[in-house]
């Protein structure tokens, strides 16, 4: 909707404006090669997105002060806010950060973004910057040529420098000779009249741009050569912060609930700091003074001057916000609500796939993985009520032995049901994300992103398996004869201690510990085995059950057998990190008991 009402009008003044003036091409152009600059810095970024950056995250974000740090130094070094507020969606929607994080991050960001406003004052307006520019746009665009994915990222973004700095000077050079047909100061106004027009042409210039730093830039290269006041250069700037908040509300449109939320807190911080600076207008520009003659900045050098404020009055807001956080994030919780609880009851939705998370390989490979880990859980509890036990016995320290006795529900749990409402749902849709994110990915993500494919698979498979296990449990649970009845109840202990143990492996740090653990349970799944044991044929030859019960019997350690190996299978790849060499753990991992006990004992 946005579109269509921005980009006509776009057009229209931009036609208008190489109607009246030749010299307004350079300064449209100077901004299109800027923000030309700012998309193929982003996507050089984009290319150094690993595997470690789950790992970067969880250290860099843990506490408040570390996430606003990371996001001080994100945007410093990417140059671009609006890119590192999608970013920060991205984490948040795939489930790799939470909201306070994320809010932290977008706090040291709009600080992030008075390092542009330096780096344009300080020396892109005095120094002539285009003879940076080529040489980096010419080794930047013979490195985008390579194969290599790093090589590929360093030369995108050295070409991305190139048009920033190429853009910086034709917008400074455009607006030196435009001032020749029209001086754009002379439409100045002054006082609280004018600080609310120019905060507004701001906020529009921002939004139409979609970025904060191009639209500083142009103030200061109209500012530099005199096409705007200082007094209404302050007011373009504060309009700047509020349009920036734009690209993160349409970046939230397509992710989860907590995108929507941190677009919020985004919008909330930044206007309510607008409205601050608005009220202290005259005390902020005093302050501004007061430094600058401490810094040595002269009274006249308002390009210097506008960064400070620039500076002062975001740091004024963070430190503002700072104690609000955690009454921000409730507040948000409280305001912002998800899906409406019956809905999700009625048929369960993905919790972590969402178009904002697509933006990186490494945001979708995670959130892919949670996604899975959700299936997962909800496959735990069918499987665990198709057997007829009580999931939190399971996850208790109960004896196994008293965990099949007491039964989860006197009636038989639908399977089907289940399947239709928790699990077929959220399946389809891994499925289907998986396509759309392996698009960007390389060659090794695909193939890791292959293996979840698997893995999903094999959690829906374990739990077909126990529909059809279901009919011969519930028949035998009660029979007279003891022995087919003391079988089943075996196969229950089996399933149930598979099922704590891939609860313990789900909360586990240490791969190796991970290795270990499954290992033994591909050991302890051979007990379904039932004719190679020798446990068939000695019930049959005793005449202990009859024909039929041992035909069940087969079929069902079969399931049994199936169960274990799917889920086995799954826990492999899920519940190990996979950038992890030792993901692909394959048969020859396989060590019996006594080595298991060995390995155990060096722990301990």
């Amino acid at each position: 909707m946005l579109r269509r009402i921005f980009l006509p009008a776009i057009l229209i003044i931009l036609g208008y404006g190489f109607w009246i003036s030749p010299d307004f091409k350079e300064i449209a152009a100077g901004v299109a090669i800027f923000l030309f600059g700012m998309i193929t810095l982003e996507e050089g970024f984009k290319a150094f997105s690993g595997g470690t950056l789950e790992k970067i995250l969880k250290k860099s974000t843990d506490k408040l002060y570390k996430s606003i740090g990371f996001g001080f130094i994100a945007t410093a070094i990417m140059q671009s806010s609006s890119l590192v507020s999608v970013l920060t969606i991205s984490f948040i929607g795939a489930g790799l950060i939470g909201l306070t994080q994320g809010i932290g991050i977008i706090l040291g960001a709009n600080i992030g973004t008075t390092t542009g406003a330096w780096l344009m004052a300080g020396f892109g307006l005095k120094v002539k910057i285009s003879a940076y520019a080529m040489p980096m746009l010419a080794f930047g665009v013979i490195l985008i040529f390579q194969k290599a994915k790093s090589i590929k990222g360093i030369g995108y973004i050295l070409a991305g420098l190139g048009f920033l700095f190429l853009g910086i000077h034709y917008m400074k050079d455009g607006f030196e000779a435009f001032k020749e047909t029209i001086d754009l100061a002379s439409f100045a106004v002054d006082g609280f009249k004018g600080l609310l027009i120019f905060i507004g042409i701001g906020i529009l210039a921002t939004v139409v741009m979609q970025s904060s730093h191009a639209t500083i830039v142009l103030i200061l290269a109209a500012l530099s050569v005199g096409q705007i006041t200082y007094d209404n250069a302050l007011a373009l700037t504060i309009g700047a912060n509020i349009g920036t908040t734009i690209t993160a509300v349409l970046g939230s449109l397509s992710s989860n609930i907590d995108g929507k939320r941190l677009a919020g807190a985004h919008l909330i911080f930044n206007v309510v700091t607008a409205l601050v600076a608005i009220v202290l207008m005259n005390q902020i520009i005093s302050v501004v003074d007061v430094i600058s003659d401490f810094i040595g900045i002269a009274n006249d050098n308002h390009t210097l001057k506008l960064a400070v404020f620039d500076s002062l009055f975001k740091v004024m807001g963070v430190i503002m916000f700072i104690p609000f956080v955690d009454k921000l994030v409730k507040f948000l919780e409280s305001n912002l609500k998800g899906k409406d609880k019956q809905e999700v009851e009625s048929y369960e939705s993905v919790q972590y796939l969402n178009d904002s998370v697509l933006e990186l390989p490494a945001t979708a490979m995670a959130a892919i993985v949670r996604e899975t880990k959700h299936l997962y859980i909800n496959a735990f509890e069918i499987i665990a009520h198709g057997l007829n036990l009580k999931r939190t016995n399971i996850l208790s320290e109960m004896e196994l032995e008293d965990v099949i006795k007491e039964g989860y529900s006197k009636n038989i749990v639908d399977i089907d049901d289940f399947y239709e409402h928790r699990i077929k749902g959220v399946y389809g849709e891994i499925i289907d994300f998986a396509t759309q994110a392996q698009s960007k990915m390389s060659p090794e993500d695909i193939e890791d992103l292959y293996a979840l494919k698997i893995a999903s698979r094999d959690i829906v498979d374990a739990v077909k398996d126990t529909k059809h296990l279901q009919k011969n449990l519930v028949k035998y649970k009660n029979n007279l004869n003891n022995h087919i009845q003391e079988q089943y109840d075996g196969i229950r202990i089996g399933l149930a201690e598979l099922l704590r143990g891939i609860d313990v492996v789900s909360k586990m740090s240490e791969e190796d510990e991970v290795i270990v653990l499954l290992s033994k349970m591909k050991v302890n799944m051979q007990r379904y085995d039932i004719l190679a044991n020798g446990t068939l044929d000695n019930l049959i030859r005793n005449n202990l059950i009859t024909n039929e019960m041992a035909t069940s019997l087969m079929n069902d350690s079969a399931y049994a057998y199936e169960i274990s190996k799917h889920f086995i299978a799954m826990a492999e790849i899920i519940f190990i990190d996979v950038s992890s060499d030792i993901k692909n753990l394959g048969e020859d991992m396989l060590i019996s008991d006594e080595e298991v006990d060995k390995i155990l004992e060096k722990g301990d």
